[in-house]
């Protein structure tokens, strides 16, 4: 009798740790998996310029401060999001007196109206890398659809977005009223990019 006593109090013993234990085992086995990182711009290897010619003569200038906001899983391309901000008045020419210029309201009206905003409406994949972003470009206070080629390359856990498209600046008021001349200021304006970010899974 002692020995079935003391094998019935053991099993109980065991009994009440196992059903201790099991909760916190639940617990853990029903803690979600932490939610993936968004893909982060890596500013200072990134950049955005744009080229335009005045008397024929190129003439190059870039944005120094802009973000973007990326979804996007290499396995679904067509679900991709993209959101860009464009400061205005970090637009430069390279010289003082020019950038000064681009502020007044014939051209970037940066003051009254500081950024400029570009929305994807539809991603579409053309293979080897390369896509196709469709979206609505606001500049300005006055937007319109625009199609962007780009190309993605990967290293070191960085992937770079690069490309280039023309928009044409008087649709968006860009140089208005004296500089509306396009022999003066062409109306085509380049716009090249090269956007890098992390956190973005292998393509």
């Amino acid at each position: 009798m002692k020995t079935l006593s003391t094998a019935a109090l053991a099993l109980a013993s065991a009994l009440v740790m196992a059903t201790a234990g099991a909760p916190c085992a639940l617990a853990a086995q029903a803690k979600p998996a932490a939610a993936a990182a968004a893909p982060a711009l890596q500013a200072a290897q990134s950049e955005l310029l744009f080229v335009a010619k005045q008397m024929n003569v190129p003439i190059e200038g870039r944005f120094k401060r802009f973000d973007a906001q990326l979804s996007f899983d290499p396995r679904k391309p067509e679900a991709a999001k993209v959101a860009f901000t464009i400061e205005l008045a970090s637009a430069t020419l390279g010289a003082p007196e020019f950038d000064a210029e681009l502020a007044k309201a014939p051209w970037f009206d940066s003051k009254r109206l500081p950024q400029a905003q570009f929305q994807s409406t539809a991603v579409k994949a053309l293979g080897g890398g390369r896509y196709e972003v469709a979206g609505k470009l606001s500049i300005k206070g006055l937007s319109r659809d625009v199609t962007v080629p780009l190309a993605l390359a990967q290293a070191g856990g960085t992937t770079t977005a690069s490309g280039a498209f023309l928009l044409k600046r008087l649709e968006f008021k860009i140089g208005d009223g004296e500089w509306a001349d396009t022999s003066m200021v062409a109306n085509d304006v380049q716009v090249k990019f090269k956007l890098a970010f992390s956190g973005i899974a292998p393509l």
